[in-house]
């Protein structure tokens, strides 16, 4: 295999840590709502939805309006901090914070479990594929459904 599944293995407040250095160092600020909403993210179990978020937000820090939910989401978006799975409207934290790199993830339909991987030749495939077609890809994000190791087990 060319790539690896990645999960988080750092501690959250040394990824915390991380994302603030990453904005930082871009002239961009981790405020004190965006670090919650990366923690909250960070600390789901699997992909979780803005509504999720909205709702623990709440408990962390009483009311929350949802353009303020989203506006964080999409600073934390723009910065490659976390990626939003389409097929399930929700958010994981990315493993590669700060690197700009095509996405896949394993999701399992069973147990929702996502799993990112790093896989330079599908990324190449897709890549030339697309350049073959006269496209030039600017994201690319490739979501597998299926079930994974514990469930199909």
């Amino acid at each position: 295999m060319h790539g690896s599944a990645h999960h988080h293995h750092d501690d959250l407040p040394t990824q915390l840590d991380r994302a603030a250095a990453i904005c930082a160092a871009r002239g961009a600020q981790l405020t004190p709502l965006r670090r919650q909403v990366l923690e909250l993210v960070l600390a789901a179990e699997q992909p979780i939805g803005a509504y999720a978020l909205l709702e623990r937000l709440k408990t962390a820090r009483g009311p929350a309006a949802p353009p303020t939910i989203y506006r964080a989401l999409d600073f934390l978006l723009e910065q490659g901090l976390v990626h939003k799975l389409e097929r399930l409207n929700s958010f994981t934290g990315c493993v590669a914070a700060g690197h700009s790199h095509a996405h896949q993830f394993l999701i399992c339909t069973r147990c929702g479990q996502a799993t990112e991987l790093h896989d330079h030749a599908i990324e190449h495939a897709l890549q030339h594929a697309a350049e073959h077609a006269g496209f030039r890809p600017e994201r690319m994000t490739v979501e597998i459904e299926g079930l994974c190791a514990a469930c199909a087990g």
